[in-house]
């Protein structure tokens, strides 16, 4: 993501793939993943990250073109290096917003993980979605439910936390402050 921000020529090259990949319908290419891949842990692999990149690496790239060319000047004029700026500028510059994306990508992961499970193997928490689901048992298949849910916001927080964590004065307010 920050290289297709940065580079005219990796924007040319790669956003229309990841936007290609963000439109496209899952559901749909899952029986072709499965040919290609089987139906082992690459083909779940593969649906989580072309339901997860897209969203991140798409975000980045915004975030990172969107940075002041004032600030990034301001770098330069102190003698910065490329890689200064890019590091000490840019990315945290950018960083609100790449980490908007990454919380996206994160729930659009456990999207596809859940899409996956029950499309291609008949194991693992989509299997005791849809068994419980033909049996009736109804409390077991809203456990695996929440369960999922609840792992899903683990990681939310725990992404949270890094980003609090590594940009400590970009902490985001809210409208009423």
């Amino acid at each position: 993501g920050v290289w297709v921000g940065l580079s005219r020529f990796f924007d040319w090259l790669f956003s229309p793939i990841f936007i290609v990949m963000q439109a496209a319908p899952l559901a749909a290419l899952i029986p072709l993943l499965v040919l290609a891949y089987g139906i082992g842990l690459t083909s779940k692999v593969l649906v989580v990250c072309i339901m997860a990149m897209p969203v991140i690496v798409l975000n980045t790239a915004g975030a990172v073109r969107n940075t002041p060319d004032s600030i990034k000047e301001m770098g330069r004029s102190y003698l910065a290096t490329d890689l200064d700026v890019i590091l000490k500028i840019i990315i945290p510059a950018a960083s609100p917003v790449i980490f908007a994306g990454l919380r996206l990508g994160i729930s659009a992961g456990f999207i596809g993980a859940i899409l996956a499970e029950l499309k291609i193997t008949p194991t693992g928490v989509g299997d005791i979605i849809t068994y419980s689901r033909s049996i009736a048992d109804y409390p077991s298949m809203y456990a695996a439910i929440f369960s999922i849910i609840l792992l899903a916001v683990l990681f939310l927080n725990l992404l949270e936390r890094i980003e609090a964590v590594l940009f400590k004065g970009n902490q985001r307010g809210y409208a009423s402050d």
